[in-house]
């Protein structure tokens, strides 16, 4: 049995529709990733999910029992982190976690050894004492984090939770789920960060609403039409613009001090826009090719997405 599982799962809002038709499976025990830029519909999947909120169309099962018709037992057997911090301010780490604590009805004869062991494998046993609206980003996420984790839930739904959070506060945060993933909870985790992405086991692309792709992060790569070349130059938004009106390829974007163009002849790309970037008085320090990443595979895709829709509206 799959830890979740959606079938056309739908969410409409009037005339906007924020969920399209959603089919999805998350084995148990995995890191199962849903990627995508704000208002991608990463949030409206996670309350449909968590049973906050009812699907529109389509069918979903947490552990096996249904979003729509078992509210309760679903919401028994998750932990939803939100992307805005809802714990209390004027109380303690500590407070915060007891009150959760009393909120599930964890049982009193185990409890304090439960939270001793969040405090310290959060690294967050110094600042128990300390109010919650005291503390960084990154430990408000911990904390929201093992208020969740207290009843020792069989799935996780984290949104975006480590949006706006800093890299090593970051880094934390993801071992903290590693350990969570080897004592066996499954984890449905959704973000904007494509390098993130790579540390789940399955990934699912989401734009608009609908999921352009999914399986594990190599397999999602090997979805990417054609080579990349890679142009790396301090002069990379004027090549950029410079090779989108002399170059046939696929797409044509700028990452950082590189340009990225794909295209299905990366030979005789790489002459080509060598020859326009020294004509052009412009200079690079490289031209390579490299292997796809999963920020090329996304914008390769939303761009043949676009071109198709582009296409259906001129016929």
């Amino acid at each position: 049995m799959d830890a979740i599982r959606t079938e056309g799962l739908t969410r409409r809002f009037k005339d906007l529709t924020a969920v399209n038709r959603l089919t999805v499976n998350v084995k148990r025990g995995e890191i199962f990733g849903l990627v995508g830029p704000d208002g991608a519909g990463k949030t409206t999947t996670m309350r449909m999910l968590s049973a906050i909120l009812t699907p529109t169309d389509g069918s979903g099962w947490v552990m096996g029992y249904d979003i729509r018709t078992e509210c309760a037992a679903v919401k028994d057997r998750i932990a939803y982190m939100s992307q805005q911090f809802g714990l209390y301010t004027d109380l303690t780490v500590m407070e915060n976690i007891e009150f959760y604590a009393d909120l599930y009805g964890v049982a009193k004869k185990g409890r304090r050894e439960r939270i001793d062991e969040l405090l310290n494998f959060s690294y967050m046993h110094p600042f128990k004492r300390r109010l919650a609206g005291n503390l960084s980003g990154g430990m408000k996420q911990k904390l929201q984090l093992m208020c969740a984790l207290i009843h020792t839930p069989e799935v996780m739904l984290l949104d975006e939770p480590t949006n706006g959070v800093d890299p090593v506060s970051r880094r934390d945060f993801w071992r903290i789920l590693y350990r969570l993933l080897s004592e066996g909870v499954t984890i449905f985790v959704s973000t904007a960060y494509l390098d993130e992405a790579e540390r789940c086991n399955r990934i699912g692309l989401m734009h608009e609403g609908e999921l352009i792709a999914q399986g594990t992060p190599s397999e999602v790569k090997k979805l990417m039409r054609g080579r990349i070349i890679a142009i790396t130059s301090p002069e990379a938004r004027r090549i950029a613009y410079l090779l989108k009106s002399e170059l046939e390829a696929v797409s044509i974007c700028i990452f950082g001090d590189s340009v990225h163009v794909v295209t299905d002849s990366p030979e005789k790309t790489s002459v080509s826009a060598g020859k326009i970037i020294s004509e052009s008085g412009l200079s690079a320090d490289s031209i390579r090719s490299i292997d796809a990443t999963l920020e090329d595979v996304f914008v390769s895709m939303l761009g043949e997405k676009r071109a198709s829709a582009g296409a259906e509206d001129e016929n």
